[in-house]
């Protein structure tokens, strides 16, 4: 039923949350998990071009950051005798990265923490709030 299990992930308790749920689906079902963290290649994108001068040096922050919260999550999986595969993507909105990948690995199952490290105080992040909105497959909010 859920052999391909996308866990997106940025380092924040929320996403440690859901890569517990996703080992335990994994173990069930005799899946694989597949951990994504999606930067934001051109977020300065329309503020002018005073901004531009720090894209390299976001680049190198959010790759580092990228490496450190997958690295996590892999270690995490490994050590629970799940399958794992890592990716960082890239896309301009967080939940279209999630999507996409989704869509693109064929996953059965999105599992994901309901807040990020940018996720403000209610039900819902917005970023899981709009992957739950524009789903075609289930998806599995976790709390921290």
């Amino acid at each position: 039923m859920f052999k391909n299990i996308l866990v997106p992930v940025d380092g924040s308790p929320a996403s440690l949350q859901a890569v517990s749920s996703a080992v335990s689906l994994a173990k069930a079902y005799d899946g694989t998990v597949t951990a994504i963290y999606v930067i934001d290649p051109y977020p300065f994108t329309g503020v002018g071009t005073d901004f531009a001068y720090g894209q390299d040096q976001y680049l190198a922050a959010a790759t580092a950051e990228a490496n450190s919260a997958i690295r996590a999550a892999q270690d995490a999986i490994e050590a629970a005798g799940v399958k794992v595969v890592t990716r960082v993507v890239e896309a301009h909105a967080i939940w279209r990265g999630i999507l996409d990948a989704a869509s693109a690995l064929d996953a059965d199952i999105v599992v994901m923490g309901s807040h990020g490290r940018h996720g403000l105080e209610k039900l819902l992040g917005s970023v899981a709030q709009r992957v739950v909105s524009h789903a075609h497959m289930p998806v599995l909010v976790v709390r921290d």
